[in-house]
């Protein structure tokens, strides 16, 4: 039985991720989040915890579903003691594993990176942890999440708007990323090149745009955004000028992408994620509002913190070097998570 490993795997996208991979493959899988961010896997799994050892939480009659709640990169401290820590602690047999999806960051949206962005900056530690462990774990395949902050803010400004292309980032000929948050994940993929090279590790990385999803936590603007148009907010707050655009694209088509990646991608090469279209947090609004039947003034909140003005991606390497497109629509993704929503709340009792 092969066995992944998911850091992060309780956030939005690894919590995705771990129940893809449980529900189409046979593997193991152990994941592992402090839940700093993200939610205990008792409130999205619905399979049944089977035992504790040693505060590994093991779920499902088959224990294919490892759950360690801990500080990722204390984890990989003890493996750099210990090589063997999953066996010594837990009593797991783990020579290699398989693929590894390195997902534990702090971000925590807009306010995070802009209010607290030192904090943010830790992901230095993390990745370069991270690294140095699978240098010398050498995993079959790993798969770095970068950022579409990554990319040159130069290059997202109300006079200066690009669709983004993979070869705006030259190691060569730098542009200034997006706070901190750009800056980590551009280093973090400097060192996936460099452990790609080095140590002959099959490495992939991606620049997902804005991904959002039907269980998507309410600290992020899209389903946030949902809530108030379930419940019929008027006037409708937009943080900013609401003109500001980004590019939405569905959780499931970002998984998606990520397994045509990680087949065709072994040098660390960083690729879009995203659907090619840009997209104001007006028009989101007006979507939304639409599903709710009801058209609100809009009232802008200037003192918000609204990063860069325009941010969207060019899909043209990625359509013609793996042949992948998004599947999933706008419209049709955001009324999966209109209606998500919607039964949210009434399960909650509030509507």
């Amino acid at each position: 039985m092969k066995t992944h490993l998911i850091s992060g795997g309780c956030g939005f996208v690894g919590r995705n991720m771990v129940k893809r991979l449980y529900n189409n493959t046979d593997d193991r899988i152990v994941f592992i989040d402090d839940l700093s961010v993200g939610t205990h896997p008792d409130t999205w799994l619905k399979i049944p915890k089977l035992k504790t050892i040693n505060g590994l939480e093991v779920y499902g009659e088959e224990e294919r579903l490892l759950f360690l709640k801990a500080d990722f990169r204390k984890v990989l401290n003890a493996l750099e003691q210990d090589p063997d820590f999953f066996n010594t602690e837990f009593n797991l047999n783990i020579d290699r594993f398989a693929d590894v999806f390195h997902f534990a960051a702090i971000v925590g949206g807009r306010a995070k990176i802009d209010g607290d962005p030192i904090q943010v900056a830790l992901d230095l530690a993390i990745d370069s942890e991270f690294f140095y462990w699978v240098s010398r774990h050498k995993p079959e395949r790993v798969l770095y999440p970068s950022s579409s902050a990554a990319y040159p803010i130069s290059l997202q400004t109300e006079s200066n708007t690009l669709q983004l292309k993979e070869s705006d980032i030259d190691f060569d000929n730098m542009g200034q990323p997006d706070m901190t948050y750009g800056w980590t994940k551009l280093t973090g993929e400097f060192l996936a090149q460099i452990t790609a090279k080095h140590y002959g590790i099959h490495i992939t990385c991606i620049r997902p745009f804005s991904g959002y999803g039907e269980d998507q936590d309410y600290s992020y603007p899209t389903p946030a955004i949902a809530r108030r148009a379930v419940f019929k907010e008027a006037p409708f707050e937009v943080w900013g000028s609401g003109h500001q655009g980004r590019d939405f694209v569905h959780i499931d088509d970002v998984l998606d992408c990520v397994e045509v990646a990680m087949d065709n991608i072994h040098d660390g090469r960083a690729i879009n994620i995203g659907q090619g279209i840009l997209t104001s947090f007006r028009d989101l609004i007006g979507i939304f509002c639409e599903f709710a039947g009801y058209s609100p003034e809009i009232k802008p909140l200037l003192d918000k913190p609204v990063g860069v003005h325009s941010r969207y991606c060019d899909m043209t390497w990625v359509k013609e070097n793996l042949g992948w497109e998004p599947k999933i629509s706008i419209k049709e993704g955001m009324k999966r998570v209109y209606d998500a929503v919607m039964e949210r709340e009434k399960a909650a009792g509030n509507l």
